[in-house]
């Protein structure tokens, strides 16, 4: 895939691996009440831009626009407006516009949630959350998760059928290592990816992101990641669909 605009001199060694009543509407119509909306979800780390295009998180976002079925809802968000994201699925998710969600628009949901630093760990807050409102989670994407304080990112909540975890252990601030399942027996750790990145470059990034995070900064524009992790939302979505497609019983 080339939909990143800077390359990341990198060398990857996997470590690890096993495969409410709401008011505001979504910013584009949700899709109708018979098919289920499918909404892939990235959240941005530190005090990034969601429209900051320097930022690989955002550059994948784009090239998933570009790449992925009319239908598919991809949206951006900052860490810190996360309730942001919450709406936005909500919203989605009622196809009947009447402020609560049914049952039925509960289990029709496919989400993936994707983010990089405070971003993942927020995507795990945020599926917390959704799985409180009794909402499912396909898959959750952690690149170089680093823990916000009063979140948990190394515990990936029951809702959540699928995750994977990518982490770089060269440079400061170092990401989650490993994750686990609050419940085994209802989600799949994927991996728990190591990268390492001897000789890493950020261009475009702050200075002081080139000087003191590069390696936090280069897994986050290494195509390896993003290859991987559309790899996997594709495989997953096309799961849900085939699944969502069979008649009931």
């Amino acid at each position: 895939m080339r939909h990143l605009k800077h390359a990341c001199s990198a060398a990857l060694v996997i470590l690890s691996l096993s495969t409410e009543t709401f008011s505001a509407p979504p910013a584009q119509a949700p899709r109708s009440a018979d098919r289920s909306p499918a909404m892939v979800i990235g959240i941005v780390g530190g005090y990034v831009r969601r429209d900051s295009r320097a930022h690989g998180l955002v550059q994948f976002a784009e090239h998933l626009r570009q790449e992925f079925p009319e239908g598919v809802y991809v949206g951006v968000f900052e860490n810190h407006r996360w309730k942001r994201a919450r709406d936005e699925i909500r919203g989605r998710l009622d196809t009947d516009h009447n402020g609560t969600l049914s049952a039925e628009e509960k289990g029709n949901a496919r989400i993936v949630l994707y983010g990089h630093s405070w971003g993942a760990s927020e995507i795990v807050h945020l599926a917390e959350v959704l799985g409180k409102d009794g909402v499912p989670v396909l898959l959750t994407i952690q690149v170089d998760s680093v823990q916000k304080s009063g979140q948990n990112d190394s515990v990936i909540p029951a809702n959540v059928a699928q995750a994977i975890n990518f982490y770089q252990r060269s440079g400061w601030p170092h990401g989650r290592k490993e994750i686990r399942a609050a419940d085994p027996a209802r989600t799949e750790i994927l991996g728990n990816v190591g990268l390492e990145y001897k000789s890493a470059s950020c261009p475009g990034y702050p200075w002081y992101n080139r000087w003191f995070t590069k390696a936090h900064c280069a897994i986050e524009i290494d195509n390896q990641v993003w290859d991987r992790a559309e790899a996997l939302i594709r495989s997953t979505l096309l799961a849900s669909s085939a699944t969502a497609a069979q008649p009931a019983k």
